[in-house]
């Protein structure tokens, strides 16, 4: 089971090039996900941010961009400065009519150091399920 990826599919009341932006373009990310000092949607772009459980307790996120295919596919490494440890996260759109699914997958979660608490696979699960269930569909259907 720790070895299994997180895979969580939504689909959005919205076009497939809505979603793309919001997953893409850094001044739309940083309304819903991290506020990404560089962020490039291209192969080989390099980025970081600092996340954590508490204002006590943040890491620092060291990631590049792996694949790119717009509007549909967006890979990027996922690791932990100074920890062992790499996973990908994957976000696939899948265009239908006005909607949009987004299944986003990520694994190589078992990589990561299995004494640190804060690695754990629930909080990655809680984590992305917040991310793309709540922000990101607050951001992309807000309630009128």
């Amino acid at each position: 089971m720790d070895n299994q990826p997180i895979v969580l599919e939504r689909v959005f009341n919205t076009p497939a090039a809505k979603v793309w932006k919001a997953l893409t373009n850094k001044d739309e990310m940083k309304k819903w996900y991290f506020d990404l000092p560089e962020f490039k949607a291209q192969e080989g772009c390099k980025f970081q941010f600092s996340g954590g459980p508490d204002p006590e307790t943040q890491y620092l996120h060291l990631c590049e961009v792996t694949e790119v295919i717009p509007e549909k596919k967006l890979t990027y490494s996922w690791r932990y400065d100074g920890y062992e440890g790499n996973s990908f996260v994957t976000f696939e759109l899948f265009g239908q009519e006005n909607k949009t699914c987004l299944k986003l997958t990520h694994n190589g979660l078992e990589t990561f150091p299995k004494e640190n608490k804060d690695f754990a696979r629930g909080n990655f699960v809680e984590g992305w399920n917040h991310i793309i269930n709540t922000s990101l569909n607050e951001y992309l259907e807000p309630v009128a």
